[in-house]
C-alpha cells in the first residue's frame, strides 16, 4: 500500500522561513557589535603567539626634509647596533614637501631605505608638529594582518640625540606595558617625574598613550605652545601616564657647555643630547666604543 505524503502547509512553511530569516540577521547583528572586539582579541593572540618576549619600540626622529647628511648619518649610528630581544623600528618624522629637489631627494630616500614619514601638516616648532605625529600613528599601523598593538612603545627624540638602543630596552623590560610615560623629567633639577613634564630630548609612551591621543578631544583643543610642554599637560589634564619612568641620570646633556642637564659621560647611559656638532658625535661613539664590532678584514686597516 502506498502511502501518499500530506499536503505541505504553505503558512507553516512561510513562518519557518520567516523565523530563520530573523534569527540570522539577529546573528549577524550581533556579530557585528562584536567584530571589533573579536578582532582585537585576534590580533592580541597573534601578537603573543609571534615573538611573546620581543619588545617592539617606534623612535620617531623629529626632523627637517633638508637635513639630507644628518639622516644618513643616524642612520650609520642606529642601522649599526645590535639588537637583543627587540624590535626596534627608527624612522625619520618631518611635515610635507616644499621644494621640488625635496620630491625628488626624498622619494630616493624612501625607495632606499623606507624608514621616513611624512606628516600632513607645515614645519613648525610649537604649533603641533608633535601632536600630528602621535595622531597620526593609529592610522599609518592600522593593518589587520599585523600583530597587536604594532608597538608596545613609542618614543619621540630629536635629531641631535644619541639613543643607545639595547640600554633602552633594558631599562623598559621591568616597567608596565600600559599607561607610561618614560623620559628625562623638567625641571632638569627635580627628580619627581610628576612634577612637570618630560624633555623632548627623547621621551616615549606606551601604545594606549598613543591611541589617546589620536581619539581625545583634550589634545586636540591645546596645540600650540612648547610641544613637550603641551605634551606633559594633556599627561596632566587626562590622568594619562600614571605610570612614569624618571630616567634621569641615564639620559643627560652632554657634558659641554656644562649646566644642571648635563655631566660627564658615563657607562650608565641610554641618551646623550645636545650633540650638536661632529667633533661631540665623535667624543660620544668613541666613549661608549660603538665601533667595536668592526670585523677585521684585509680590505681595510684602522688602527
Amino acid at each position: 500500500m502506498v502511502v501518499k505524503s500530506p499536503k505541505p502547509n504553505r503558512g507553516r512553511f512561510m513562518l519557518y522561513c520567516f523565523t530563520l530569516i530573523f534569527f540570522l540577521c539577529l546573528l549577524a547583528s550581533i556579530n557585528e557589535v562584536r567584530f571589533e572586539g573579536l578582532l582585537r582579541f585576534r590580533r592580541c593572540a597573534e601578537s603573543l603567539a609571534a615573538n611573546e618576549q620581543d619588545i617592539r619600540i617606534l623612535i620617531g626622529i623629529l626632523t627637517l626634509p633638508d637635513q639630507y647628511l644628518r639622516r644618513n648619518f643616524l642612520r650609520l649610528v642606529y642601522g649599526t647596533q645590535t639588537l637583543e630581544s627587540a624590535k626596534v623600528d627608527v624612522k625619520f618624522v618631518f611635515c610635507n614637501l616644499t621644494k621640488e629637489d625635496q620630491k625628488v631627494l626624498v622619494a630616493l630616500e624612501i625607495m632606499r631605505y623606507n624608514d621616513i614619514i611624512i606628516l600632513n601638516c607645515t614645519e613648525n616648532m610649537n604649533k603641533g608638529k608633535t601632536s600630528t605625529f602621535f595622531t597620526s600613528l593609529p592610522e599609518i599601523f592600522n593593518e589587520t594582518n599585523g600583530p597587536y598593538p604594532p608597538y608596545h612603545y613609542v618614543m619621540k627624540a630629536d635629531d641631535d640625540t644619541y639613543v643607545r638602543l639595547n640600554s633602552l630596552v633594558e631599562s623598559l623590560k621591568p616597567l608596565p606595558s600600559e599607561d607610561l610615560y618614560y623620559g628625562f623629567v623638567i625641571p632638569c633639577g627635580s627628580m619627581d617625574p610628576f612634577k612637570h613634564y618630560m624633555s623632548g630630548m627623547g621621551f616615549l609612551v606606551s601604545w594606549d598613550i598613543v591611541e589617546w591621543i589620536h581619539g581625545s578631544d583634550i589634545p586636540k583643543k591645546h596645540v600650540e605652545g612648547p610641544e613637550d610642554k603641551v605634551f606633559g599637560d594633556w599627561m596632566r589634564w587626562a590622568r594619562k601616564g600614571m605610570n612614569r619612568y624618571n630616567a634621569k641620570w641615564s639620559m643627560y646633556n652632554y657634558p659641554d657647555p656644562p649646566s644642571v642637564c648635563s655631566h660627564e659621560l658615563w657607562p650608565d647611559t641610554i641618551a646623550v643630547h645636545l650633540l650638536k656638532n661632529q667633533d661631540k658625535w665623535v667624543r660620544t661613539l668613541t666613549y661608549f666604543n660603538h665601533t667595536a664590532p668592526l670585523k677585521p678584514s684585509k680590505l681595510y686597516h684602522i688602527p
